[in-house]
C-alpha cells in the first residue's frame, strides 16, 4: 500500500467518522486516498485550520471519541497552534496529522520547511501543546506510529497526538499491514488503592463540613450517575467546575455552582468554612481558587484534602493533600460509593452544615434576583441567560469562548446534564465557542447547539459561517454585542484608574461604538440573520432560529456597564486584588 492509502484504511478501521482540515500541497497525496473512503470517512473542509482543531476538540467533549485533523506543511500547521493548545489544556484527544517536506528534501530549505535547528523540524513547534509528537519517515514506520498515536491521544488524561507525515510518505509504497484495530482498548481506568479508600472514608467520617470538589475529570470519565449517587448517599454537596457542570444537576439541592470570583456564593462560602474538600478531577488553577490566597474560595491547610486525579502532575500541583490519590476519576467514585454502602448504615444527616448552606443559598438568591426581572435595552446579561435557558431543552449543548459573556455564564448557567457546556477553559482560546459548536453538532445532530460567543471573539473566526451553511450544520451563534473587549476593559478600568485604550471598540472622532452588523453578514452568508436590541424580542428570536433547523446568527445588544458580582478574587500580580462584590474572605482569627 501507498502510506497515504494504510492512514485512510487506519482511519476506517478506528471508526474515525471525520477529518477536520485544510488542502495544501503538502498533504495532497493523501487527500487522493480519503477520496477514496469518502463513504466511511467524511472531510470537513473550514476555511481557517484554527477551526479546524477547534471542531474536532468540541466533538471529543461530545462524544469522548477522536476525530482527526488535517494540516498542510508550514502555515497550515501553524494555524492549528491555538487550537491544539486550547484541546490540551481542557484535556480533548485530537489525531493531528500535519504534513511536511519530503524526506527527498529535508534540510535544504525547501518551500515551507523549518529548519534553523533541526530538519523538517515542525514537530518542535507542536511539542508543548501535544501529549506527543510522532514523525514517521518510511511507510513501514506508520503502522506502530498510528497504533501508538491514538492509543496516547486517548489514554490516562486525553489530548492531542500530532503524527508529521513528509510528502514522500503518503505516495510511496511498501508491503505492510495495519495493527490490529486500537480502538481504544488500552483507555486506563486506573483505581486507587483500597486503604486508600479506607482512608479517604475515615476522613470523612471525622468532617462535619465536607464538600465535593469535582472537574472535567468527572466529564470524561462519565461518572455522573455515580458522582451524584455518592453525594445523596453521603450528603455531600458538590462544587463544580465548569468543565463539570452538569455531571450533578444544577437544580439539585446539593449542586452549589462554581466557585472563585465569578462561582456563586453559596459555593465560595462552602469551601471558605468547609473542613474536609475531596477534589475529584479538578485543577485548583488561579480562577477556582481565588488565585490561591487563603479564605477566599478555599481555607488550605487549615481544612483537609483530598486530592484525587488521573494526571499524578496535578496532584499536589498547588495545595498539598492530605490524602492525594492517582486514579480515574470514575473508578475513584465507584470505589467510593461501594465501600460506603458496604459500610451501611442511614445516610449522614449533616443538618447544621447544610442548613448553613441553604442560608447562604437564599442570601445569594435575594441578592441576584431583582435583576433577572428587570427588561432593559441594551438588555441585561442576565435576562440573556436566563432566556436562554428557558428556551433550551436539557440536552442542548452551549459551548462559549473567553470573555466577559463567559463570566456570567460561569456564575448563572445552570447545566442539567454532563457535556452539555463546553469552555475553553484552561487555554481559554477565543475561537474555541465560535468554531467549536460545529463540532459539537456534528457529534450531537439531533439536539439544539448554541455558540454564544462575544463580539470580539466572533470576529476573530466568523468565516465559520461559510463552512455551516456549506456542510448543513444547522447551528446558532448568539453575538454578545457589547461593542468592547468587554473582561479585559473591565480589568483596566478596576486596576488602572478607570482608563481605557485598545479595549473598547470604536470609529471616528467622536468615538462611537463600532460593530459590523453581524446580523446582515450572516445574511450575506446564507444564514439567518436578526438583530436584537430591546428585551422583549430576545427569546422569540432565539426559539425561532432553533425552529427554523438551519444555521442562524442572533446579534444581542448587551448592556456593557453591568458587570458579573464577584464572590471571590483574582490577582494578577504585583497589581492587588479586590475584595469581593458580595460576600466576603473567611476571618482569621
Amino acid at each position: 500500500m501507498k502510506g497515504g492509502e494504510l492512514i485512510a484504511q487506519f482511519l476506517v478501521q478506528e471508526k474515525i467518522p471525520y477529518v477536520f482540515g485544510i488542502c495544501g500541497h503538502g498533504n495532497v497525496g493523501l487527500l487522493d486516498e480519503l477520496y477514496a473512503v469518502r463513504d466511511e470517512v467524511k472531510l470537513i473542509s473550514p476555511r481557517h485550520e484554527q477551526t479546524a482543531a477547534h471542531m474536532a476538540d468540541a466533538y471529543f467533549r461530545i462524544k469522548h471519541e477522536p476525530v482527526a485533523t488535517l494540516t498542510s506543511c508550514g502555515p497550515g500547521s501553524a494555524n492549528i497552534v491555538m487550537g491544539i493548545a486550547n484541546a490540551l489544556a481542557d484535556s480533548s484527544a485530537i489525531l493531528a496529522l500535519t504534513a511536511n517536506v519530503p524526506t527527498q528534501q529535508f534540510n535544504r530549505g525547501p518551500f515551507q520547511e523549518i529548519n534553523r535547528h533541526f530538519a523538517a523540524d515542525f514537530p518542535s513547534v507542536l511539542k508543548p501543546v501535544v501529549k506527543r509528537s510522532f514523525q514517521p519517515t518510511r511507510v513501514d514506520m506508520l503502522p506502530l506510529t498510528l497504533r501508538q498515536a491514538i492509543e496516547l491521544a486517548v489514554s490516562g488524561r486525553p489530548g492531542p497526538v500530532q503524527v508529521d507525515i513528509p510528502f514522500n510518505v503518503f505516495q510511496e509504497e511498501a508491503e505492510v499491514e495495519l495493527e490490529p484495530s486500537a480502538r481504544f482498548k488500552t483507555r486506563k481506568r486506573s483505581g486507587a488503592d483500597p486503604a486508600d479508600i479506607e482512608q479517604a472514608l475515615t476522613m470523612l467520617g471525622a468532617a462535619a463540613r465536607p464538600v465535593l470538589f469535582i472537574g472535567h475529570g468527572v466529564t470524561l470519565a462519565e461518572a455522573a450517575p455515580e458522582l451524584t449517587q455518592l453525594a445523596e448517599r453521603l450528603n455531600i454537596p458538590v462544587i463544580s467546575s465548569p468543565n463539570g457542570m452538569g455531571c450533578l444537576p444544577m437544580g439539585h439541592p446539593l449542586s452549589l455552582g462554581f466557585i472563585g470570583r465569578n462561582g456563586t456564593f453559596p459555593a465560595n462560602q462552602a469551601g471558605r468554612h468547609a473542613d474536609l474538600v475531596i477534589a475529584v478531577g479538578a485543577r485548583f488553577d488561579d480562577r477556582s481558587s481565588s488565585s490561591w490566597i487563603p479564605g477566599y474560595s478555599w481555607n488550605f491547610p487549615a481544612c483537609k484534602l483530598i486530592h484525587v486525579d488521573i494526571d499524578v502532575n496535578e496532584v499536589g500541583r498547588n495545595y498539598v493533600p492530605d490524602l492525594g490519590l492517582t486514579a480515574d476519576a470514575g473508578s475513584f467514585l465507584r470505589q467510593m460509593l461501594g465501600a460506603a454502602q458496604t459500610l451501611g448504615g442511614a445516610v449522614p444527616a449533616r443538618k447544621d452544615w447544610l442548613a448553613e448552606i441553604e442560608g447562604w443559598r437564599q442570601e445569594w438568591e435575594r441578592f441576584v434576583a431583582p435583576n433577572f426581572e428587570l427588561r432593559t435595552s441594551p438588555l441585561r446579561p442576565e435576562q440573556v441567560v436566563a432566556d436562554i435557558r428557558a428556551v433550551l431543552p436539557d440536552d442542548a449543548i452551549i459551548s462559549l469562548d473567553s470573555g466577559v459573556h463567559h463570566n456570567w455564564f460561569m456564575q448563572f448557567w445552570e447545566a442539567r446534564m454532563p457535556q452539555t457546556m463546553l469552555n475553553a477553559w484552561g487555554f481559554s482560546g477565543m475561537g474555541f465557542g465560535v468554531s467549536g459548536i460545529l463540532g459539537a453538532k456534528l457529534a450531537a445532530p439531533d439536539r439544539p447547539c448554541v455558540a454564544i460567543c462575544g463580539d470580539g471573539g466572533f470576529t476573530m473566526t466568523p468565516h465559520v459561517l461559510c463552512t455551516a451553511v456549506e456542510y448543513d450544520i444547522p447551528c446558532i451563534w448568539v453575538v454578545w454585542n457589547n461593542f468592547a473587549w468587554g473582561a479585559i476593559r473591565d480589568i483596566q478600568y478596576g486596576m488602572f484608574g478607570g482608563r481605557e485604550i485598545g479595549t473598547a471598540f470604536y470609529q471616528g472622532e467622536n468615538r462611537e461604538p463600532y460593530n459590523p452588523d453581524f446580523a446582515a453578514l450572516a445574511r450575506a452568508c446564507g444564514v439567518h440573520g436578526v438583530t436584537v436590541t430591546r428585551s422583549e424580542d430576545f427569546k422569540g428570536a432565539l426559539e425561532h432560529a432553533i425552529a427554523l433547523g438551519k444555521p442562524a446568527l442572533i446579534d444581542v445588544h448587551v448592556d456593557a456597564e453591568v458587570r458579573p458580582p464577584a464572590t471571590g478574587t483574582w490577582q494578577l500580580p504585583p497589581t492587588p486584588f479586590t475584595e469581593p462584590a458580595f460576600g466576603g474572605p473567611l476571618l482569621k482569627s
